[in-house]
């Protein structure tokens, strides 16, 4: 018990004579914790624009969507784009190519991305609510609804059949187990 209490009061000695820790530092916040959500805490690092690419051969260009829907350094998108590549890349016109192309490339956001792919449409409302549907999200089986105010509509340039194959891929009707990107053995498989 002695141990304890000259543990706590060096702790707490320590506590007040640190600058990081005493009322004089600075405190660093995170997105949404400063005073009015003034985004004076937002770190923005500026993306190159998304270019179109024109002389880019149709195989290469499928590698290089598999792979930059594998590599999105955000696992929800990471499992879903790779998973909707692996089962719709190789049938997609160069039309549908360049669509997927600026969709998963352009947008600065991936949660934007994946909210646009994912969220339930807007001309519904939640059951005993008001509000449309983005607003909620159901969780769970239980028919339960979480307040969600991150699902933005997707602009109107996204909106083509690209996003709605994803958005039909999303919804999982065939109740796969979707935990994480496929292996890549299937691209040496021989078609049948």
């Amino acid at each position: 018990m002695e141990h304890n209490h000259c543990f706590a009061s060096c702790l707490s000695r320590h506590t007040l004579m640190s600058p990081f820790v005493g009322g004089s530092s600075s405190r660093r916040f995170f997105r949404g914790e400063s005073p009015a959500d003034s985004q004076k805490d937002m770190l923005e690092i500026p993306l190159p624009p998304w270019e179109e690419r024109t002389d880019e051969p149709i195989e290469t260009k499928r590698a290089r969507l598999l792979y930059e829907s594998r590599k999105r350094g955000m696992l929800e998108n990471c499992i879903l784009l790779s998973l909707f590549a692996k089962e719709n890349l190789h049938q997609m016109t160069e039309r549908q190519l360049n669509l997927y192309d600026r969709l998963i490339n352009e947008p600065s956001n991936d949660w934007d991305i994946y909210y646009w792919a994912t969220a339930p449409r807007t001309d519904t409302v939640a059951p005993g609510f008001d509000l449309p549907l983005p607003r909620y999200i159901r969780v769970h089986r239980r028919h339960r609804w979480c307040h969600h105010t991150e699902a933005k509509p997707a602009p109107e340039i996204f909106e083509n059949d690209v996003m709605a194959m994803l958005r039909d891929f999303a919804k999982n009707k065939n109740k796969e187990r979707r935990l994480r990107a496929p292996d890549l053995e299937y691209l040496f498989e021989k078609p049948s």
